[in-house]
């Protein structure tokens, strides 16, 4: 059975002990950090398989931290913790690099829900393609900064659902991948998204590199299952 690694980077003394000894509790192998600089040199040295990381930390702030790291092409899982709940503060996390976002107070079943998610997507995305992205048909997707380079000279930010349906879809190149299958990779299995939900962010998809998105070449539509991905790509493409 896999021990998965668990960073806490936490400055308050009572919350990280508490996260520590539930994490533990659950099986994870836990270290812990009190500012950022301490972080950056354990995440560096010392890879984990997830880091819980509180934004308001001394020295280097936790969105910077991350930032930094994505910089460096580091893709561990990302858990924001803050105090501040406002959109735009979730927003600029996610746009860092972080894989999802939780305002204090919380529920620590909650936190523990996320963490399991999170550390379940992260293997399911684990693929045998080009780690920084997938080219195919003139486009590019850099899966480090979330973005689509389109065949036209665009750009355009994917959001976390969309990249994730896009890196399950190429992991799976020519085979029907059901919705089931998708929500469970991309949402995890700890929620409950309606299936339709799948079908609206493949349709965001289709505007983005489909050349007529009412008569897609990509993502194909397999009725009552889910969906095909068919890039038509050349090794040149894809070559790394």
């Amino acid at each position: 059975m896999t021990t998965y690694t668990v960073l806490v980077v936490e400055d308050e003394n009572t919350l990280a002990a508490v996260l520590s000894d539930n994490l533990r509790h659950e099986g994870y192998s836990v270290t812990t950090a009190t500012d950022g600089e301490i972080a950056y040199r354990s995440w560096s040295d010392s890879p984990p398989d997830l880091v819980v990381l509180d934004v308001m930390l001394p020295g280097i702030n936790g969105v910077d931290l991350c930032r930094r790291l994505r910089a460096q092409g580091d893709q561990t899982p990302v858990l924001f913790l803050s105090a501040r709940s406002q959109a735009k503060d979730r927003v600029e996390g996610l746009v860092a690099g972080g894989d999802d976002y939780l305002a204090k107070p919380f529920h620590l079943e909650e936190l523990l829900l996320r963490v399991k998610s999170l550390l379940r997507r992260q293997q399911s995305n684990n693929i045998a393609l080009p780690e920084m992205g997938f080219n195919f048909g003139g486009h590019r997707v850099d899966y480090r900064s979330w973005t689509a380079h389109l065949a036209g000279g665009g750009e355009a930010l994917l959001g976390e659902r969309e990249l994730g349906i896009f890196r399950l879809l190429a992991s799976r190149v020519g085979e029907v991948v059901s919705r089931d299958d998708i929500l469970d990779g991309v949402w995890g299995n700890d929620a409950f998204p309606a299936s339709r939900t799948v079908d609206n962010f493949v349709m965001r998809l289709r505007r983005l590199f489909e050349p007529d998105p009412s008569k897609p070449i990509y993502f194909h539509t397999v009725w009552g299952v889910g969906y095909r991905f068919t890039p038509q790509i050349t090794k040149e493409e894809n070559a790394s």
